[in-house]
Formats: structure tokens, C-alpha cells, sequence
């Protein structure tokens, strides 16, 4: 049976519109007349029996229907965009496509990465942003390095290290006082959108029940909540090895050196069963847990 499928060059004019608000500026991108991508736009509409979107004398807007398909398309544009991007590159050799937590891979991993690469040079290793679980089986990843209990179901889940979020700010907020948990209670309250709890966590350790601990600006990545800090924003729970940099030039100090307990949870990579007897993975799976093995003896 013939896929009920758009064509694809609908689909891209509807991308660009979308993303664009505007068919002029999608027609300006994708080197093509105004009149081509009304024309594809209209085409789409019809075949779908949506109106995606609402036009105007002042222009177009998306519909409700439209914003929500406009994510999906997009989405799926991205996928196919990055699959072939990696086939062409291949050129025979052997490839890695890892999703990893941002900080931790721009941090700890990238530095340490030209190791693998010298070790393997026939391995290719792509990285892409992910901060929560998926299911790999909707994704082309080879594996993840993630922050989780390491119950990921269908993977094997290889231990990395812990985090410790300590509190860190600016020493500009501290005033050249020392700090107390009481002191730091008092402060502003930089907050990590996937640890929502860890300042209760925190206060919790210390003995303190804080009825605004979780108040305060909310940062989805550890370098967001780093900058923040360092421009005297607030306090943040942040692990000393992904700010080392700043730790060293003083644009960031611990203000007390009291962690936030781990309850079980840590780095890990994480390898789906089907898998586990790759190369390249296993080349990799071997190299990453030294290399974690000798940051717990050195760090």
C-alpha cells in the first residue's frame, strides 16, 4: 500500500514557513518564489483536510493544528537530516551515536575524547544533547551517558562516578564572610530544572527546613546555572568537576564544602541489549570506564 505520506518538498516549505511565520522569509531560504510556497502549503492543507495556517492582510499565522504538526515535521526533518549526514560520513568506517547530559560531555567527556580518538581512530563518535530518559528503540543512539539510578529497561548500565552538588557562588555574594547553611538559606536560589528537589535535599542534610527552597530562577543545564552564578545571580548546586575552570580563576568558590546526598543516583552509560556486542561500543564502553575509574584515584 502507498504510504500516507506528504511529499517532502511540502513538508520542507512547511518547516521553513512555520518556523519563519512567514512564507516571504521561507521563500528567501529556500531560494524559491513566494508563489511556489503558497502553492506547496496549499497543497499540503489539502491533502491533510488542515488548515495550518490563518492568513491575513498582515501575513500568516500558524493554527493550533499547524503549531503542533510544525514540531512533529520538524522533528522529523532533524532525524532524517542527521541520518544521512552520518551515512555519508561513514564512508565504510565505524560510527557512534551517543546521547549525552550537556555540561557532563563539554565538561569531563570532550576533554578526555581525543584519548579514544588516538586509541581508535577508526571509530567516529557523535554527540547530541539529551537531559531525560528515551526510548531507544525511537532513536538511532548506540548508547547514552545519563544521570539516573541506572534502572533503564532493556540496557546495560556501566557505573561512571557520582555527582556531589555542592553549593557555589560568586565570592563577590559572600562579601568575604563565611558561609553557614543558615546563611546560605538566606540567599538567592539558583534552581536545576531536572533536580528539582536538590536544595530541599540539601537543606534537609544540613538540618534546616527552608520554606522557599524551591524558589529562585530555573535553569534546565549545570554551564546555565555556572554563569548565572558567576554573575552573582545566586547560589547553585553544582558538581565541582564540571566547574573546575571557574573554581581555579575564582569567579567561583564552594561556600560550603557539605554535598548534596546522592540517594543511589549517578553517571552511567548506558548501552541497549541489542547493542551490547559492538565493536566500536564495547571499544568505547572499555575506554570510558577507565577513564572514570582514574578520575575517582586522581580526582
Amino acid at each position: 500500500m502507498r504510504r500516507r505520506i506528504p511529499s517532502t518538498t511540502a513538508l520542507i516549505a512547511f518547516e521553513a514557513s512555520a518556523r519563519h511565520q512567514s512564507f516571504t522569509r521561507a521563500a528567501d531560504e529556500l531560494a524559491l518564489t513566494q508563489g511556489a510556497i503558497c502553492r506547496q502549503i496549499a497543497g499540503l492543507e489539502e491533502f491533510l483536510g488542515v488548515e495550518l495556517f490563518r492568513r491575513s492582510r498582515r501575513g500568516v499565522v500558524l493554527t493550533e493544528a499547524g503549531t503542533a504538526y510544525a514540531g512533529k515535521v520538524a522533528a522529523q526533518l532533524d532525524a532524517v537530516e542527521r541520518d544521512t549526514l552520518a551515512l555519508m560520513g561513514a564512508q565504510g568506517a565505524m560510527s557512534l551515536e551517543l546521547a549525552v547530559v550537556p555540561t557532563f560531555a563539554t565538561q569531563w567527556l570532550l576533554p578526555r575524547l581525543k584519548d579514544f580518538q588516538c586509541l581508535h581512530p577508526e571509530v567516529t563518535v557523535h554527540l547530541t544533547n539529551r537531559t531525560r530518559p528515551f526510548l531507544f528503540a525511537d532513536t538511532g543512539f548506540d548508547a547514552a551517558i545519563y544521570f539516573g539510578d541506572g534502572d533503564w529497561s532493556g540496557t546495560d548500565a556501566h557505573f561512571l562516578m557520582h555527582e556531589h552538588l555542592m553549593p557555589v557562588c560568586s565570592p563577590a555574594l559572600l562579601g568575604g564572610h563565611p558561609a553557614s547553611a543558615e546563611r546560605i538559606a538566606e540567599l538567592p536560589l539558583l534552581q536545576q530544572s531536572t533536580r528539582p528537589y536538590a536544595w530541599r535535599q540539601w537543606f534537609t542534610a544540613q538540618g534546616l527546613n527552608v520554606g522557599r527552597d524551591m524558589t529562585g530562577p530555573r535553569l534546565e543545564l549545570f554551564s546555565m546555572l555556572a554563569q548565572a552564578a558567576c554573575h552573582e545571580m545566586g547560589v547553585a548546586l553544582i558538581p565541582p568537576f564540571l566547574i573546575q575552570r571557574e573554581l581555579a580563576d575564582g569567579s567561583l568558590v564552594v561556600a560550603l564544602d557539605r554535598p548534596v546526598p546522592d540517594h543511589g543516583r549517578a553517571y552511567y552509560l548506558t548501552v541497549p541489549e541489542r547493542k551490547v556486542e559492538s565493536a566500536a561500543l564495547k571499544a568505547f564502553r572499555d575506554w570510558l570506564l577507565r577513564e572514570a575509574r582514574l578520575y575517582a584515584i586522581d580526582g
